[in-house]
């Protein structure tokens, strides 16, 4: 298993993993698979969650005697869940003494309403539709625990659309590492390049290129990453959710 702190901050192993380079064939390549799918990540990515986990922070800011942020504000952050929010909204870094506490009461009160306001980011609805239309399997492959990726897909009735899920806590290691995207992978039994990871942040595009497959970044994400999504080494970057019908799209 990962450690301890590997599971609170991820980011940590980012260094392990050699920067991602674009590859300008990677369409072809792709397309040469008769089968193919996408994975997408989930928070940012595939699902809008910003307001259900602000909601979260701001209780805790309320229970702090602090006046609650605007979700614009806390939207950035999201993507890197309890650990983003806790440092955002209440200035609590990782390595805080008062943090493990601080953790396990933003994971209760998002495990008890975790899908109030989450949707599917904009566009990714006919994203999702086109895939499935053209008979393409599509999965997650996402940083949130199991015991909050089930429900929230539950709560949106995914679970029978998935052809995969990945978990934080799925393998021994989290997303830098490619051990997620290599699990779905294997899950969906294509070979590395017949698949496409979406993300909206540098560890997605770390893993999936050290995984094997082709990356897509996710510029209309939260994209969390103090680097410039230009510079992340994806193979290519969707502006807009809608611009991944074209990137996706082909023979089939």
């Amino acid at each position: 298993m990962s450690s301890p702190n590997l599971r609170i901050n991820p980011d940590l192993q980012v260094s392990e993993w050699p920067a991602p380079t674009p590859r300008e064939d990677w369409r072809k390549r792709w397309l040469a698979h008769p089968r193919r799918a996408v994975l997408f990540d989930l928070d940012g990515t595939l699902l809008d969650t910003a307001a259900d986990l602000g909601g979260v922070a701001n209780a805790l800011r309320e229970k702090a005697g602090l006046t609650p942020m605007d979700i614009s504000e806390l939207r950035p952050y999201a993507s890197k869940g309890a650990r983003g929010l806790i440092q955002k909204a209440l200035g609590v870094e990782w390595d805080d003494p008062r943090f493990e506490s601080l953790r396990d009461d933003f994971l209760s009160l998002y495990e008890k309403d975790i899908s109030r306001h989450t949707q599917f980011m904009p566009g990714l609805t006919e994203v999702v539709a086109a895939l499935e239309s053209a008979q393409m399997p599509w999965g997650i492959v996402t940083n949130k625990y199991e015991r909050f990726t089930w429900p929230l897909v539950e709560a949106l009735g995914l679970r029978s659309r998935l052809a995969v899920c990945v978990g934080g806590d799925t393998t021994p290691h989290a997303k830098p590492h490619p051990a997620p995207l290599r699990h779905a992978i294997a899950q969906l039994g294509l070979p590395a390049e017949a698949v496409v990871y979406v993300g909206d942040d540098y560890r997605d595009i770390v893993s999936g290129f050290h995984a094997g497959c082709f990356t897509v970044a996710a510029a209309f994400g939260f994209c969390s990453s103090e680097r410039p999504v230009s510079d992340w080494g994806a193979d290519a970057t969707a502006q807009e959710g809608i611009d991944l019908l074209p990137l996706l799209s082909g023979p089939h």
